[in-house]
């Protein structure tokens, strides 16, 4: 063997480190690929992220509550509920946002569930002007039993269309004047009315006129004779819902039994609850609506008027019973 093949060194492989000048003095450093392919090691893969939907249910419920338990606006609103769906997507359900109405804009007056925005402009008239209006007139009176009547077989909003022909049809509803009716204009008023009303409804709205003339004779009026039933001050329901609003109570069996006995026709438990509550007898009105609290206003005033007058009709009379002691 040469002398010059001894003095070859051995070549080193291209892994070993090699020496390099560092900031802070000479330093063997090892080049990471190096360093990596000498111990065997790869390099850390990156692991895919999970998609929501491959998120447990129950671990973004937990993170969720510790995120709502922490947040100072879901503690103060009380109202920020966290939901998750099938797709893992979160969802928020809360209060409704309130509507902001701009300044000049009129906010539709809240009615009672039965009146929508496509009820009959009559039927909403008659709701927003008369029903649950306390009434005193003897006429007037006896149209509401006449309507009420009739709502065994139409419906509020085609008798108030046809009102004026009920009107023509009962002379205005004048009770001493359909009590006078004769067999020939019952007739009649089955040729021209027939559609509307049935001939025992009219034979009925007849003898219900006669026995309010008694009636009057005995109570002064029949005004008189229907508050008496109430304490002359009109009840108030104050329901909620209008599932709650009945048909009947015991109140109207007391005054349909009562006026049955003394003869009146189709006046059953529940023509009379209607009757009460078309009379203002009754206030039916929900607690939404803007009636109930206009209809309680009204009878306050009303009450406050009575008690005003009696005072006034009293106080001279107190005066000379006094003076007629000394």
């Amino acid at each position: 063997m040469s002398v010059a093949t001894k003095l070859q060194s051995p070549v080193k492989p291209l892994s070993e480190g090699r020496v390099v000048l560092g900031p802070g003095g000479n330093r063997f450093r090892v080049s990471e690929e190096a360093r990596r392919k000498k111990e065997g090691l790869e390099k850390p893969r990156q692991q895919p992220r999970k998609t929501p939907s491959e998120v447990p249910e129950s671990i973004v419920r937990n993170n969720l509550s510790f995120e709502s338990s922490c947040s100072s606006d879901s503690s103060s609103s009380g109202s920020s509920v966290k939901m998750v769906n099938s797709k893992g997507r979160v969802k928020r359900n809360g209060l409704k946002p309130v509507k902001v109405v701009p300044d000049g804009v009129e906010v539709p007056a809240k009615r009672c569930d039965w009146i929508t925005p496509n009820s009959d402009p009559l039927y909403t008239s008659f709701h927003d002007e008369e029903w649950g209006v306390p009434v005193h007139d003897d006429k007037k009176l006896f149209e509401l039993l006449v309507l009420s009547q009739a709502l065994a077989e139409l419906s509020w909003p085609t008798i108030l269309n046809n009102r004026d022909i009920f009107r023509k049809l009962f002379d205005n509803f004048d009770p001493s004047s359909v009590s006078k009716f004769t067999e020939k204009k019952l007739l009649s008023l089955k040729a021209s009315g027939g559609t509307l009303l049935s001939e025992p409804k009219l034979r009925a709205v007849i003898e219900n006129a006669k026995q309010m003339l008694k009636v009057q004779q005995e109570f002064g009026s029949f005004s008189n004779y229907c508050w008496s039933f109430v304490n002359h001050k009109p009840m108030r329901n104050g329901f909620r819902y209008a599932r709650q609003v009945p048909v009947k109570t015991p109140k109207g069996e007391v005054i349909s039994k009562d006026l049955m006995q003394r003869g009146f026709r189709c006046v059953g438990p529940t023509v009379i609850y209607s009757f009460m509550q078309a009379a203002g007898l009754v206030n039916d009105h929900l607690l939404t609506c803007f009636r109930f609290q206009e209809c309680n206003s009204n009878i306050e005033k009303d009450l406050k008027a009575k008690t005003e007058e009696t005072e006034v009709l009293t106080n001279p009379l107190e005066q000379n019973t006094c003076l007629s002691h000394n």
